[in-house]
């Protein structure tokens, strides 16, 4: 129950090394893409990567070089698809949400909060962060695709360029 033999002791030292410094070189060769912030194909990728490595140093019927495959295959799958959808539209907007406007001029989007169910005191919470002590500052809160939220101040100037690809209610 506890312990069944040293020789599986020493398979999980040997392939969890073998495995993890596998993985390193793997994300490293692939990119900063690979360790950038998530959107939800990247989580999905990164939480397989995991199960993947567990499995590896777990199962001892999943081979070492089975083990590297399946790795080899996801972080293929996703340079693919972050290739793909830097060139196509319709592929960016199968793979990544849109920003949403949760505050915009003084006026919670209740809709919008809704939908992506964010509640007000997480607005706030953003707000504090960046260092705001009033909404009064604040011109507008976005949804990011990774989940962060983006705390834009009022500004003297009309152009609003950051806010072309947002949607809003």
């Amino acid at each position: 129950m506890f312990f069944s033999s040293w020789d599986v002791i020493v398979r999980t030292v040997i392939v969890g090394v073998l495995s993890y410094t596998s993985l390193i070189i793997l994300l490293r060769v692939s990119g900063k893409r690979t360790l950038s912030k998530m959107n939800a194909f990247d989580l999905v990728v990164t939480v397989a990567l995991g199960s993947t490595l567990a499995t590896i140093l777990l199962n001892k019927n999943v081979k070492y070089t089975e083990g590297i495959t399946a790795m080899l295959v996801l972080i293929g799958m996703q340079y693919i698809v972050a290739w793909l959808s830097v060139r196509s539209k319709s592929v960016q907007n199968l793979v990544k949400a849109s920003p949403e406007l949760l505050y915009y001029h003084g006026r919670y989007l209740d809709k919008t909060m809704k939908k992506a169910r964010v509640q007000t005191v997480e607005i706030l919470q953003a707000a504090r962060s960046s260092g705001i002590h009033s909404m009064e500052q604040v011109e507008a809160v976005v949804l990011e695709t990774d989940g962060s939220m983006s705390v834009l101040k009022k500004s003297d100037k009309q152009e609003r360029s950051t806010l072309r690809n947002v949607k809003s209610e």
